[in-house]
């Protein structure tokens, strides 16, 4: 999933590597490109893959159905979900289950994602790319994490993660379970002093981040409609 792409001739050489992986399901968010001959040539035999590309508005619509979503930054930043360093993306994905759809989302060419975009994630992979030139091209990035994903995670580390019993709930329902609790927060004067965009973005950080499970999420709703329910209540 490439968020905000800059160069067309990125297109063609990202749905190639995307090939390479068995990826035929590519999207693109606020594009402001388009597929040309250039990035049929860089292609190179993908074409399906370009042909078949989605576009959306923005990434909350593009990652609404998925229930694993993994940023990528070449740079550890305060206040982000959590960091996956590349080697433990194998076995972060199989405590996911074989059934979870993954969102891979990699930003614009210069500018890399948002904080407010880094925050949408379920864990945020840094790519180990070396201080003084931290930056990669982004079909090579693409390519990077596509082949870590086809690494078996060591059955015999103790540390990883075993799988989920309940599914994860995708980005959607987190989402709407974060709209729930702004209403609830805004109900009780949480946002008195101002900051609010800036508390949802530490709010989704902390339940986009878990990740949780389908009955999780409803607990957490519950809970919010408990708060604006007994308000409305005493209001009455």
């Amino acid at each position: 999933m490439l968020v905000r792409p800059q160069k067309a001739s990125n297109l063609g050489s990202v749905a190639r590597a995307a090939r390479n992986f068995g990826l035929l399901d590519l999207s693109v968010v606020e594009p402001g490109v388009l597929a040309d001959e250039e990035s049929s040539r860089l292609a190179a035999g993908a074409d399906d893959v370009l042909g078949s590309i989605r576009r959306f508005g923005s990434l909350e619509e593009a990652v609404a159905g998925f229930p694993v979503v993994v940023t990528t930054s070449s740079l550890r930043g305060r206040g982000r979900v959590r960091n996956l360093e590349l080697s433990e993306l194998a076995g972060f994905l199989a405590a996911a289950g074989d059934g979870a759809a993954t969102a891979f989302v990699f930003g614009p060419e210069r500018s890399g994602l948002t904080e407010d975009e880094l925050a949408r994630a379920s864990a945020c992979l840094r790519l180990p790319t070396v201080p003084d030139f931290p930056t990669m091209n982004l079909s090579h990035a693409v390519a990077v994490v596509l082949a870590a994903t086809r690494a078996r995670p060591n059955d015999k580390d103790p540390a990883r993660e075993e799988p989920t019993a309940e599914p994860w709930a995708p980005a959607g329902e987190i989402e709407a379970a974060i709209a729930h609790w702004d209403q609830a927060l805004d109900a009780i004067d949480f946002y008195d002093t101002g900051h609010r965009e800036r508390s949802l973005r530490d709010w989704r950080r902390l339940i986009a981040g878990r990740p949780l499970t389908q009955r999780e999420v409803a607990i957490l709703r519950g809970v919010a409609n408990r708060i604006l329910v007994t308000l409305k209540r005493q209001a009455d």
